[in-house]
């Protein structure tokens, strides 16, 4: 059967569209082989247990099927994406080391200016490989470990055999086998017992060669009583191909921790977005998402948090903007594994244009997870009468001693609201806009200030139309 060609609207997204001549040092033949796998492993000198790991998951992946469930894959052809491009420079740890074209691009995009501002920490990764890494020097006396995942390896490689793919194994689920066998870049952070890291750290993964898939591992580790902020940020150019990005995250929090993990998900239309993220929380552990979820064409995304420790909790904040063209099956997952735990999740969405938002949620209470307390709030907002919202909840119980709510609201903008705004000297543009940052604004104030303002950009490119 023929493949549909993927066709991205001429439309103009400013700073994130920004093209770079594609210069690379190294890149993978098309394709998902043995052989490129090999390749990749071997040019990154790394250890037989991780060429091991990628093998196997390479097995995983070919005996293992689509979902059946979801937005359609079928243009997905791995046979066309490249799965590792290397840069032509090596990781630095001064921007004025980085090659001016990659250097300019993550200029524009402000990252290291928040650096200076108002970061602790930052890791840019370019296509496949981090070119930029740094951390405060008094967050490494006091032991936090703060780099790239291949120098992770080579430098920690205990510690990362310990926790690599545990929490999400390869068998979990296809594009977890693909992560698995072709991964590349991403991000290591350690925080030791007691330490709390007041200034947020920050990744930021920018895909800039078409026909290319990103496939950064994220492994965060804060041992007992500690505390941090993480942000993820990433962005692509739009091209008239597929690209693909399948990371994974995995958070391992300890007894008393606490872990915040902000991410904006800006990827172009071209992108199918395959992302897995899991944390795994200890005794009165606390795990907070700030998900918003805005660019691709396809995005299947549902981080997860397992309540494994008594007291532990989960807090989960998204929104989604599926705009003309997209299709965004978004939510979250919960497992309470132990008495007392807790978790709140509260969702917004918006369609627009004929684009899809759907929340696909599930809550799980074990037997032995007695007292459990879960709240689920659910609020989609259609802005014409082509777009779609739907809303999939899944509530698991199996014991009694719970206190479980559950709500959701679609609606549209109503008429009397733009009437009356209209009455006020405002324009019909800008009171719809007005309507929906004050829909989104809850979403926006859990933000950094400066990925709250990338928020509400987005959205006025949104409803400018002039994302594609």
């Amino acid at each position: 059967m023929e493949k549909k060609k993927t066709v991205v609207e001429d439309s103009d997204r400013g700073i994130y569209d920004i093209k770079n001549k594609d210069n690379f040092s190294y890149k993978s033949q098309k394709g998902l082989t043995r052989e490129i796998i090999l390749d990749i492993s071997k040019r990154k000198n790394e250890p037989e247990w991780m060429r091991d790991l990628r093998l196997k998951s390479l097995e995983v992946y070919n005996k293992t099927e689509l979902p059946t469930w979801g937005p359609s894959l079928a243009e997905l052809d791995m046979d066309n994406i490249v799965t590792y491009v290397k840069p032509k420079t090596d990781m630095k740890g001064d921007w004025n080391q980085v090659p001016d074209d990659i250097k300019d691009t993550f200029e524009k995009l402000g990252i290291p200016k928040a650096e200076r501002e108002s970061l602790a920490g930052v890791g840019a990764q370019y296509d496949s490989e981090v070119v930029y890494h740094s951390i405060k020097e008094e967050l490494v006396k006091q032991g936090v470990v703060y780099t790239d995942m291949e120098t992770a390896i080579n430098e920690y490689e205990d510690i990362v055999k310990q926790y690599f793919m545990k929490l999400v194994p390869p068998e979990d689920h296809k594009f977890v086998a693909l992560h698995g066998a072709v991964w590349s870049g991403g991000s290591f952070v350690y925080v030791p017992e007691g330490v709390d890291v007041e200034i947020p750290l920050q990744s930021y993964f920018r895909l800039n060669s078409p026909g290319a898939g990103q496939f950064e591992h994220t492994l965060i580790i804060v041992e007992k009583g500690a505390k941090l902020h993480f942000i993820e940020g990433c962005s692509a150019p739009k091209y008239n191909v597929t690209n693909l990005h399948a990371g994974c995250v995995e958070l391992f929090v300890k007894e008393g921790a606490t872990l915040r993990y902000s991410t904006i998900e800006n990827w172009s239309k071209n992108m199918l977005n395959l992302n897995t993220k899991r944390a795994l929380v200890e005794k009165n552990g606390s795990i907070e998402w700030i998900s918003g979820s805005f660019g691709s064409k396809i995005s299947m995304l549902y981080p997860m948090s397992i309540l494994k420790g008594e007291g532990s909790k989960a807090e989960f904040t998204g929104i989604t903007f599926a705009g003309k063209g997209q299709h965004l099956d978004t939510g979250t997952k919960v497992v309470h594994a132990a008495p007392y735990t807790s978790s709140t999740v509260h969702t917004k969405s918006i369609s627009k244009s004929g684009g899809t938002a759907v929340y696909r949620g599930a809550v799980k209470v074990m037997p032995n997870a007695h007292h459990t307390k879960s709240s689920i709030s659910c609020e989609s907002l259609m802005l014409d009468d082509i777009s779609r919202s739907d809303t999939i909840p899944v509530l698991d119980i199996q014991n009694d001693e719970v206190d479980i709510g559950h709500e959701a609201k679609i609606g549209r903008i109503s008429d009397e609201s733009i009437f009356y705004l209209m009455t006020r000297g405002i324009s019909e543009e800008e009171a719809k806009a007005m309507i929906v940052r004050g829909f989104a604004e809850p979403i926006a104030k859990e933000l950094p200030l400066e990925y709250a303002v990338e928020m509400n950009n987005l959205i006025r490119l949104e409803l400018e139309g002039s994302i594609g």
